[in-house]
């Protein structure tokens, strides 16, 4: 009976929450029911016949795990997804709510959380997940997360409870989560990148786990980005698992994606990667392992080839008279590769809106703007607009990476600097905008007002 009426809250929260324009009811709902019934989000969960599948990581994981939903739907599977984004406990607890009925009945076959850092141990407890995929870990919100170390201690304290039954997928080459699957009981599955010839031009400073756990720094024989790449310690025998799947060739074509060859334990296959990057590579290549793991493999090329990216994620929006990307830059290590991938890929220079928050979904911590490899923008612009609660910030930090004074513009306000943006590009030129996470979705709320967007509860 507690369950029931935590659920009748619960929902009856999320519609109030919709109707007066508050939001999409995507975490209110989860925080209310919780209250009621603490044990809601497990007793749920029980109920699904597939169980609970949880991916998390710094970068790519909302990616990652539109790609695995997109998959297990085009295998017929009904996924009950936080597609939103609301990623912390209260969240994935509004995501299953509202996949309930009114008596608490959840009729989906499988549950698929992407799950925030912090909230990946409870979340873990709460659903006992049969799958998990940890995509990477790198320096993030210092002021809420910690250093790296402490959110990998926290993850295998949590992971050690689950049974040998579950499967965790880990990015082997990562040293934190190779290290960490080390110390599992449960069965633990490599994925990674065997092609050399993708690495290139990374930034070594950014690397967030260069030693090894007997202290000796790491060797690298390749270095893809940061500390991802083929790594071994000099001092005892910890170096990268080889893992069991395995980007064997990554064919780039510039900002319109990749095309990829993936070598699985019993069979190989082709995708084409329909976003850019060589870290969406790698989320594609998650998702084959995931799907694989699930035995859906065979759907994974025809779901990619469909998929749009998720909502601020390399995002390509008509506005006006104009194509406007946006590509959401939250740390040092993904600003750097999108930044890097951008940078490559532009022919001329181009009219760029970067728009910096520090509120507590950005992390209030804004120093590592002095970590990410803004250089790479200096002499690729017509024009950069700052913006956001730290566009002051931002603007000593394009003077500091060698931009032109002369071409730096700040704006503190979203709307005002868009309508700098679109005004200072000729018709038909593509713009393109980094936004930090709130920046993301105060700047999609104002391409809402003007229709250019729908809701990104409905994305």
């Amino acid at each position: 009976m507690r369950d029931v009426v935590a659920i009748w809250l619960g929902r009856l929260a999320g519609l109030l929450s919709r109707l007066l324009g508050r939001g999409g009811g995507t975490t209110m709902p989860g925080v209310i029911a919780r209250r009621v019934a603490p044990h809601i989000l497990t007793h749920l969960t029980r109920q699904l016949p597939r169980g609970v599948i949880c991916v998390a990581g710094t970068n790519g994981k909302t990616t990652t795990t539109r790609m695995i939903a997109d998959s297990l739907a085009a295998a017929g599977l009904r996924v009950l997804h936080n597609r939103s984004g609301a990623n912390l406990t209260s969240g994935v607890t509004a995501t299953v709510l509202m996949g309930a009925d009114w008596r608490g009945r959840v009729a989906y076959d499988v549950a698929l959380f992407e799950c925030d850092e912090a909230a990946l141990p409870q979340i873990v407890r709460e659903t006992q997940p049969r799958l998990v995929v940890l995509h990477n870990l790198f320096r993030d919100q210092l002021d809420r997360y910690g250093e790296v170390d402490t959110i990998a201690n926290n993850w295998a304290a949590a992971l050690r409870t689950l049974p040998t039954s579950t499967v965790v997928l880990y990015h082997a080459d990562d040293p934190s989560l190779a290290r960490l699957a080390n110390s599992l009981m449960c069965r633990t599955v490599g994925y990674g990148n065997d092609d050399v010839t993708s690495a290139r031009d990374s930034v070594a400073h950014l690397a967030d786990a260069g030693f090894c756990r007997c202290g000796a720094a790491l060797i690298y024989s390749v270095r893809f980005y940061a500390h991802i790449g083929h790594y071994h310690c000099p001092n005892c025998d910890f170096a990268r698992p080889q893992p069991a799947y395995a980007l064997t060739q990554v064919t780039a074509h510039g900002l319109v994606g990749s095309h990829v060859t993936v070598r699985a334990p019993h069979a190989s296959c082709t995708l084409q990667v329909p976003l850019p990057g060589l870290y969406n590579a790698t989320n594609a290549l998650a998702t084959y392992a995931c799907a694989d793991q699930l035995g859906v493999a065979p759907v994974v090329a025809a779901a990619l080839a469909q998929m749009q990216a998720a909502f601020g994620r390399y995002e390509v929006i008509t506005a006006g008279n104009h194509q406007l990307v946006m590509a959401l830059i939250k740390n040092p290590v993904g600003a750097s590769e999108t930044i890097r991938m951008l940078v490559d890929a532009w022919a001329a220079p181009v009219q760029l809106l970067i728009i910096i928050n520090d509120r507590d979904a950005d992390g209030t911590d804004v120093s590592w703007l002095w970590d990410a490899d803004f250089e790479r923008l200096s002499g690729t612009t017509q024009q950069i607009i700052v913006s956001g609660t730290r566009a002051a910030d931002m603007q000593v930090r394009m003077q500091y990476a060698g931009v032109d004074r002369q071409q730096i513009t700040r704006i503190d306000r979203i709307a005002d600097a868009l309508d700098a943006l679109l005004a200072a590009a000729v018709t038909g030129q593509v713009v393109y905008v980094l936004p930090t996470y709130t920046a993301m979705l105060e700047l999609r709320a104002v391409l809402t007002q003007r229709g250019w967007v729908a809701p990104f509860w409905q994305d």
